[in-house]
C-alpha cells in the first residue's frame, strides 16, 4: 500500500482497534485462478506485541479455501471511517479558489501465511468466540448453545476454519493531516453538520481521535 509518511500509523493498539471495531475484512490471496478476494469477517488473537493472528471461516463451497498458494502470503483489507471531503469546507476556497476534493480514510491491512482447519473442536471454538463477541451488547446476547447441538454440528460442517499468522501491519490514516490547523477545523466542523454516523466518526479522526 502507498503510505505518505504523515499519514502512517504504526501503532499496534490503534491498528488492533480498527480490526477489533470493524472485522469485515476483504481477504485477499493468489491461487491457481488468480487473484481471489472473499469478505468476511475476521477475529484478532493477540499473544504480544509481536505475536498476533487472525481467525475466521469460509464456507466448504467456496473455492478459495482449496486454491489460494500456501507459498503465497495472504492480505486482509480491514476498512474504518471513510468520508468524502467537499473542497466547500476549506478557506481557501474563498480566498484562492485552489482546492480539490479529496476523500479521507483510514485502513489497516495484515499480511501472513494462512492455514485452513478443519477440526471440529477448533471451529466450535471459533464460532462461539465470534457470536460472543457480536452479541456482546445486546441485551439478551444469543449464544451458539441457543441452537441444537446436532443443528450446529452440521452447521460447522459446511464451513472451513482459517488461521492467518500476522507477520506485517500497515496502517493508513488520511485524515487531512497536510491540511493547515484552520482548515482541519473548518473541515471537521462541515462534517459534523452532517450529523451522520460515518461523517462524525471522520470528524473525530480529523480532530485527531482515533477510534
Amino acid at each position: 500500500m502507498y503510505i505518505p509518511k504523515h499519514t502512517e500509523e504504526t501503532r499496534t493498539e490503534v491498528l488492533d482497534r480498527l480490526m477489533g471495531s470493524h472485522p469485515l475484512a476483504s481477504l485477499v490471496t493468489v491461487g491457481v485462478s488468480g487473484l481471489f478476494a472473499t469478505h468476511l469477517p475476521l477475529v484478532l488473537h493477540r499473544e504480544s506485541e509481536q505475536h498476533a493472528t487472525l481467525r475466521g471461516h469460509l464456507a466448504r463451497a467456496n473455492r478459495q479455501w482449496k486454491e489460494f498458494s500456501r507459498e503465497t502470503d495472504a492480505l486482509a483489507i480491514f476498512s474504518g471511517p471513510q468520508h468524502y471531503i467537499t473542497p466547500s469546507w476549506y478557506p481557501e476556497k474563498a480566498e484562492t479558489g485552489k482546492v480539490v476534493p479529496t476523500w479521507n480514510y483510514a485502513v489497516v491491512h495484515a499480511y501472513g501465511p494462512l492455514r485452513t482447519i478443519e477440526d471440529p473442536d477448533w471451529l466450535l471454538t471459533h464460532l462461539n468466540t465470534l457470536t460472543n463477541i457480536h452479541e456482546a451488547s445486546r441485551p439478551e446476547p444469543w449464544s451458539v448453545a441457543d441452537a441444537p447441538a446436532d443443528f450446529i454440528a452440521t452447521i460447522a460442517r459446511g464451513i472451513v476454519g482459517l488461521e492467518m499468522k500476522i507477520e506485517r501491519l500497515e496502517g493508513k490514516w488520511k485524515v487531512s493531516q497536510n491540511q493547515t490547523e484552520q482548515t482541519r477545523a473548518s473541515v471537521a466542523d462541515g462534517l459534523e453538520k452532517l450529523d451522520t454516523e460515518s461523517s462524525l466518526a471522520m470528524r473525530d479522526l480529523v480532530k485527531g481521535v482515533r477510534h
